[in-house]
């Protein structure tokens, strides 16, 4: 069959097929052991190369990685590099210097300085054993030393962002001496290169003339342009694809520039992409539109080729293990100790030091980017990149682990927590706490009804708080707009004044969440919430249960939940409550009846029995009377007892005449449970044209919140 021939691109095809899958199958492993992406991308590269495919079947990656591809792929990940390098100079803010200059570059420059003079150190030691002759001895320490100093500034953003700490001191402070640390790093980088590629000390001058010069340019002649091209985009014109092409060929000319005067391309698109004004929204929406195909399509292939270049058969001897073990000890007694030291001689207490000097000594990525470049020029070795490599990887995998040994939740909390309460309540009143969960697709307009319903008459007496998660993300720009007043756009804005309409007083909260379910019941707990209110719209339904999020916090939470299936809600008069008795229907009860304290909201309490059972007179009654025990709290509800086969039928048919909300526990009766229902046993929330709230008592006794819970808590400005 010709036309199935493998073909140079079906190749190129099917090699950046199996790394993508190969990467994201890893990531979940990842995930779940608690270590960045960027720990199983690393891993996808090595076992696809000769460390591990290559070991185990040879014939495989024979076919898949032929020589003959190399440079293909070489091309495409070097790609990848420049837009990922100009992803990374974008999220240089100036704002996360913001009152930390000092301390910030006292600490990154003692991390570079000290870890660069033990790598130097160590090259008088490896050089015979591991650099080849034709290598000078100054390129050679030049370059070890540069190694051993690199922060990966991306990876360390996505490890602050996940452990909730971008908003503490320890994370403000790591990430602008990260932002320093890159920024140093990266000239150190281009000056090694320029006299690793020069041949004599002249050619070295001439470069390093060259690139001073090229900075300049770049500072007085493109940065100006592009802050008037910022103006543009901010106002109406917005980012166009001709914009995007004009940036693109400022990035593409800043890169073979710098690729022409000896420094490497990559210093250009780092360059460019630092320089570009942070102000607007030019930034934010370039970053939108390179990092899907920088990160996720074309960096995974940077990992392929680093791992099929890394061979750890190569460290074959225990004199190699133990040299890579001292490599390990110089790079981490370097920058965890002297990051970890200066921190605390800038007025950091012993343990929020050693965090810094935790988190400073974390590299991945940029570390591998800094040992392609010495692989590709020849100064250091492949046994010696083989042993870069284990470090980098080793230094990566330790942070998380050790972070929060040195960093635990309760310290964490103590860092950040802010008091639950800010508004004053008699002693003797216990405030009623609703816990609103909004998310992209959460109906704004009817949880704002149900909450202002909720505050009844006495506002004092009650709070209501927003709560709304985000997924994590390696952009530390990101993350410093989710921590101020514009992290309010988006579906919490929306929510907030749609309660704003509605006269209810909202306290919005936010945080980054890898667990959405565990951080509301958390911080349900933490706020000691009354309720957990969750929106579904359209519903999402397994079989007759909640699905997703939705029923992790249902089978969790220590506050009792209620689901709000949204059709149509604006306002709350007419209120039916279903009731057959059960534990869940004696929670929606108690909710029901909270609604009724609202102005103009009556209640109906409908009661189905099987026909033929003897229905004593007050029976409805006595069931409203069981539940709050003082018969003047059902004041307000009437009560309609009804003979019906089948419940849900009954439910529905009385729905029909008027009511704006029916409020049911998550109860057999209706077909919803923890168990697994038919489809046919779920008929209220499938075809009710009113809006349902379902509810489900608490799943396990509240205690006082945990420290831990209250450490994932960032209480948001107010609107």
């Amino acid at each position: 069959m010709p036309h199935l021939e493998w073909s140079p691109l079906t190749l190129l095809l099917a090699q950046i097929g199996v790394i993508i899958a190969v990467s994201r199958l890893l990531g979940l492993l990842g995930r779940w052991l608690g270590q960045p992406l960027v720990i199983a991308e690393v891993l996808a590269g090595i076992a696809l190369g000769p460390s591990l495919l290559g070991l185990l079947w040879p014939d495989a990656m024979a076919v898949l990685f032929p020589p003959a591809s190399m440079p293909v792929l070489k091309m495409l990940s070097q790609m990848g590099l420049v837009l990922f390098m100009f992803l990374i100079g974008l999220e240089l803010d100036p704002k996360l210097l913001k009152g930390r200059t000092h301390a910030s570059v006292a600490i990154s420059h003692t991390s570079i300085i000290v870890p660069f003079g033990l790598g130097v150190g160590a090259a008088w030691w490896l050089r015979d054993a591991y650099s080849s002759p034709d290598v000078a001895f100054v390129p050679f320490a030049l370059f070890l030393g540069t190694a051993m100093s690199v922060t990966a500034f991306p990876v360390l953003a996505r490890i602050l962002s996940e452990r909730h700490l971008l908003s503490s001191r320890v994370g403000a402070i790591t990430i602008a001496c990260a932002a320093v640390d890159d920024v140093t790093a990266w000239c150190l980088l281009a000056f090694v290169v320029s006299i690793a590629r020069a041949g004599a000390m002249v050619e070295a001058v001439w470069t390093t003339a060259l690139a001073v010069g090229f900075i300049i340019g770049m500072m007085f002649v493109v940065r100006p342009f592009m802050r008037r091209l910022g103006a543009r985009v901010g106002g109406q014109d917005g980012l166009k694809p001709s914009v995007v092409a004009i940036v693109m060929l400022l990035l593409i000319a800043s890169s073979t520039l710098t690729e022409l005067i000896g420094i490497h391309a990559l210093f250009g698109a780092f360059m460019f992409g630092a320089i570009l004004p942070k102000e607007g929204r030019m930034a934010e929406a370039l970053a939108d539109k390179f990092e899907v195909v920088a990160v996720v399509l074309l960096l995974p292939l940077f990992f392929a080729y680093s791992g099929l270049r890394t061979q750890i058969g190569l460290v074959d001897t225990a004199a190699d293990w133990a040299v890579t073990a001292v490599i390990v000890l110089l790079a981490t007694i370097g920058k965890f100790g002297g990051s970890a030291v200066a921190a605390r001689l800038t007025g950091l207490r012993w343990r929020e030091a050693s965090a810094v000097g935790v988190l400073m000594n974390t590299r991945g990525l940029m570390e591998l980017i800094v040992l392609n470049i010495g692989l590709d020029l020849g100064v250091i070795s492949p046994v010696m990149f083989t042993m870069l490599v284990i470090m980098a990887l080793v230094t990566t995998l330790m942070t998380t682990p050790i972070l929060r040994w040195f960093y635990p939740d309760g310290e964490l909390a103590k860092d950040r927590i802010k008091p639950i309460d800010s508004v004053p309540l008699p002693s003797s009143v216990a405030p009623y706490t609703v816990l609103m969960c909004v998310s992209e697709t959460s109906p704004g307009t009817a949880m704002a009804a149900v909450g202002s319903k909720l505050k009844g008459q006495q506002q004092s007496a009650s709070r209501v708080f927003g709560l709304h998660l985000w997924s994590p993300t390696h952009r530390p720009s990101v993350e410093l707009r989710r921590g101020s007043s514009e992290a309010h756009e988006g579906p919490l804005d929306t929510f907030m004044q749609k309660a704003e309409s509605m006269m209810l007083e909202v306290r919005p909260l936010g945080f980054v969440s890898a667990e959405p379910a565990v951080d509301i019941c958390r911080t349900a707990e933490a706020k000691q919430a009354s309720l957990v209110l969750l929106g579904s719209h359209p519903p999402v339904l397994l079989e007759g249960r909640f699905g997703g999020t939705v029923n992790d916090v249902l089978l969790n939470s220590s506050s009792p939940v209620g689901v709000l299936v949204d059709r149509g809600l604006t306002k709350i008069q007419n209120v039916l409550v279903a009731f057959s008795g059960g534990s869940e229907d004696r929670e929606a009860l108690r909710l029901a009846q909270k609604l009724g304290e609202g102005e103009g909201v009556q209640l109906t309490l409908l009661h189905v029995v099987k026909p033929g059972k003897a229905i004593a007179p007050g029976d409805g009654r006595a069931q409203i009377d069981k539940v709050f025990e003082e018969p003047d709290h059902g004041g307000k509800i009437r009560v309609r007892v009804v003979e019906h086969q089948s419940a849900t039928e009954a439910v529905l048919a009385e729905s029909r005449r008027g009511y704006d909300l029916i409020v049911m526990g998550m109860n057999p009766s209706w077909g919803l449970s923890d168990g697994v229902f038919s489809r046919k046993r779920q008929r209220v929330l499938a075809e009710s044209s009113v809006s349902v709230l379902v509810v489900h008592p608490p799943a396990v006794q509240r205690g006082q919140p945990s420290e831990a819970a209250l450490s994932r808590l960032v209480d948001m400005p107010s609107v």
